[in-house]
């Protein structure tokens, strides 16, 4: 499909008739209160998937109770807002420091239920307009600014902790100096990354949703690219629940169920989009002193922890678990899967050039979304009468290797998946060579659109 809808497809979004709900807009408290479900509703998931995470890990046992605070934390920590890290111990210590993590389990099931709550509603129309959407978006985000402030007066607690060093603990306790640490999330941080969080998930729900309306200035991309964008969204979904059944089982085979299951509910994708990145053949840089409490698989932290300044790649991991190799065909063959789903529901079919660069380009910024989100930046130090204690934990991407491996692989998928659809094309229209109209239709990717948002296969 083109610039508008034709009659030939019918599930593609058509104008719509003078006086349909194009031309009527929502009363605004209706437009109010669909905003306000839409951020209950997120949080709610966020913070049920986000306190079961810390409840396994063991943070009810914080004292003080600081649970609702490192809930509330957390939540904001998977907007992409760092938490700050201070304290002291009288005159004799001082402790500082701060995390830069995103728990990614909590915002993927944060950014699910946003974007199906906010486009739901739009699927009444057949078109929306700029104004109504501006309106939507409008009220979702100040609906959100609100819940953002709460959370980060909520998110401020206070305890003491041991420094993991023996000897300094002894100091502490004779000069009556145990350090005492606080973490705390400035709410003007918390409110740009929020706001910066919600955008891109309306922005994705929106591109990639095959049954959400668009202002008719940009119609003509539902047929061209949004099935690459909804492709490559579910690749990386799919990524997710591959791990996320490499984890159940690793938390029923394991000794350590509890801990494995703190990880699926709060750091599953982080490892899932490492392990899709390491397989196209991009790679991090970083390292582990001591430890912050961090969880990382054991190959994951035995590279880590070789080097004051390491680089993780598939090669590195392999050294440490020869089954690391499979991520690179695994990585090959969903890609170029994704390629051919994304050009077999492309309306109308692409010029084969144009395919692969369109591809190369989503796969791209999907790589380097999937550097930026798994970053980890954690420090915390302790100096007590001249001598010093913590940990440190750095994983960061080379997205100048990254990105261009990306839209390598990319542009290969888009092209032999536009080759790919060519032929079947081809063979449709030639019924003495191939399956015609009324015959069944070939195994593999269906050319139709999915029953859409509901279907779960990509935000919205």
């Amino acid at each position: 499909m083109s610039g508008a809808a034709t009659p030939a497809n019918p599930r593609s979004p058509s104008p719509a008739p003078p006086g349909s709900a194009l031309g009527r807009a929502p009363a605004p408290v209706t437009v109010l209160l669909s905003a306000l479900v839409t951020v209950v509703g997120a949080l709610a998931a966020m913070a049920l998937v986000g306190g079961v995470g810390l409840w396994l890990a063991g943070a009810d046992e914080l004292p003080g109770g600081g649970f609702g605070a490192v809930l509330a934390a957390t939540l904001l920590m998977a907007l992409g807002a760092p938490a700050q890290l201070g304290g002291d111990a009288a005159f004799v210590a001082t402790t500082q420091g701060g995390i830069a993590a995103m728990p990614l389990s909590v915002t993927l099931v944060g950014a699910l239920v946003t974007a199906y709550l906010f486009v739901r509603p739009l699927r009444r129309h057949a078109v929306v307009s700029g104004r109504l959407l501006s309106a939507r978006v409008l009220a979702l985000a100040s609906c959100w600014t609100v819940a953002v402030l709460l959370l980060s007066t909520a998110a401020r607690h206070s305890f003491t902790v041991s420094t993991g060093d023996p000897l300094l603990d002894e100091l502490g306790g004779a000069f009556g100096a145990a350090p005492t640490v606080g973490f705390r999330v400035d709410p003007g941080p918390a409110v740009g990354f929020g706001l910066l969080w919600l955008a891109v998930v309306v922005l994705l729900a929106l591109a990639a949703s095959r049954r959400a309306p668009l202002p008719t200035a940009l119609v003509r991309w539902h047929g061209t690219l949004r099935p690459t964008v909804h492709a490559v969204l579910s690749l990386l979904l799919v990524y997710v629940g591959l791990a996320l059944v490499g984890g159940l089982v690793a938390a029923v085979a394991g000794n350590e169920p509890r801990e494995t299951l703190a990880v699926v509910l709060l750091g599953l994708p982080n490892l899932a989009w490492l392990g899709f990145g390491v397989g196209l053949g991009a790679s991090w840089h970083g390292h582990v002193t001591d430890s912050l409490g961090l969880p990382f698989p054991h190959p994951l932290a035995a590279v880590l922890r070789s080097g004051r300044d390491v680089t993780l790649d598939l090669g590195a991991l392999a050294e440490q678990n020869g089954w690391a190799w499979l991520l690179l065909p695994l990585a090959a063959l969903l890609v170029l899967a994704a390629g051919a789903a994304a050009a077999l529901r492309t309306r109308p079919p692409l010029p084969l050039w144009r395919s692969a660069v369109q591809s190369a380009v989503v796969l791209a910024l999907a790589v380097l979304s999937v550097g930026v989100v798994t970053r980890v930046s954690a420090v915390f130090g302790l100096s007590m009468l001249g001598m010093g204690g913590g940990g440190r934990t750095v994983l960061e991407p080379d997205l100048l290797t990254a990105v261009p491996i990306a839209a390598g692989w990319g542009a290969l998928a888009g092209l032999l998946g536009a080759l790919l659809a060519r032929n079947r094309r081809a063979a449709a229209t030639h019924p003495g060579t191939g399956p015609g109209p009324g015959s069944p239709p070939p195994p593999g990717p269906s050319p139709d659109p999915d029953p859409g948002p509901g279907s779960g296969s990509a935000p919205g």
